[in-house]
């Protein structure tokens, strides 16, 4: 009853009404990155989401917030009450979730992901190399060594 619908926010704005939130709720089953997750929990809120795409990798249940089964909106509204009902369990959910997102910075974030693409290079390299050796037994009527 109390829910404030704002439309588009930004900058000071969005930085203002985020910290006067209690819970992060967002109900999208279709999140790959989440992104407004990550700068929900980076501001100390508890998150409840869908058990689906993004929230799965960046919620731990009981302890950062809660995930419920995408379209279960009765465990959505359970999860919403357990935490708005209790301060001292939404503060910790919170202060858990900031803790969380302290090693996410976009530097390693972006190691990370150079480190997995050199490996997909090295992967590619490799079966390019098996490949061009199992071409030459047998062009040369060779025994295969993998």
């Amino acid at each position: 009853p109390d829910a404030v619908f704002t439309g588009q926010l930004r900058g000071e704005e969005l930085a203002a009404a985020v910290a006067s939130f209690d819970v992060f709720v967002t109900p999208g089953e279709l999140e790959t990155f989440g992104q407004t997750i990550q700068e929900a929990m980076a501001s100390g809120l508890p998150v409840v989401a869908p058990a689906s795409g993004g929230p799965v990798d960046l919620v731990d249940p009981s302890r950062t917030g809660w995930l419920y089964t995408p379209g279960d909106l009765l465990g959505l509204r359970e999860h919403v009450a357990d935490l708005v009902g209790d301060d001292a369990k939404r503060r910790a959910m919170g202060r858990s979730a900031r803790e969380a997102t302290e090693p996410r910075t976009w530097a390693a974030i972006c190691a990370q992901l150079v480190e997995h693409y050199a490996e997909a290079i090295a992967l590619k390299r490799e079966q390019e190399h098996t490949a061009r050796q199992m071409a030459f037994a047998l062009r040369h009527g060779r025994p295969l060594r993998v």
